[in-house]
């Protein structure tokens, strides 16, 4: 029995490091502080404010080109495709994790075309933790901002819904496809 409990404590803690959990938002919890007042530069150089998207659903993900979840491109441009009259995804490319985004932007750019034919808006290449995080990642991990989460990226494709109202509404960590039944639920 102690060994079976002793293999539960470290099964659990693989699934927690790995980030196998969803993370929904809590009922009346509010963000502090805007997801409307912030903003990211694409990969035109041109800066976009998150406010062009009030209406929809904002999909945030970290991506790299060179990641065994790097395949989720094209679901995450399917789910753009099918979803788009509701649903914005955005992704961000960084190199963070194991130097798995090592491309400069034009790199990436070219990659993410050529191999996924990815349509929705990509951000320029950031840090989506430690001293150097991006202000929209700042953003989704400190509840202090977002209101309830401070859960930051623990791999790459780890994705945020913003719901239609600006607000931090649900956590998917990498292992959950953009396709999958837990994301397409938030979005009927």
């Amino acid at each position: 029995m102690k060994y079976f409990m002793n293999v539960m404590m470290v099964l659990s803690g693989m699934m927690s490091f790995l980030g196998c959990s969803i993370g929904t938002k809590p009922v009346g919890k509010q963000s502090v502080v805007s997801f409307y007042s912030l903003t990211f530069t694409d990969m035109d150089g041109t800066l976009v404010p998150m406010s062009t998207f009030k209406g929809k659903k904002v999909l945030v993900v970290n991506t790299a080109s060179r990641c065994g979840y790097t395949p989720q491109y094209a679901e995450l441009e399917k789910l753009y495709e099918q979803y788009k009259e509701k649903l914005v995804v955005i992704g961000f490319p960084a190199n963070n994790f194991l130097s798995q985004e090592p491309g400069t932007n034009d790199e990436i750019r070219s990659f993410c075309k050529l191999n996924y034919d990815v349509s929705f808006p990509m951000a320029r290449k950031i840090s989506v933790k430690g001293d150097d995080i991006d202000p929209v990642f700042t953003w989704l991990s400190d509840p202090k901002l977002n209101g309830w989460n401070s859960d930051e990226p623990k791999w790459n494709f780890y994705k945020y819904l913003i719901d239609e109202k600006g607000e931090l509404e649900a956590v998917f960590p990498s292992s959950v496809k953009p396709l999958s039944d837990d994301v397409i639920k938030h979005l009927k």
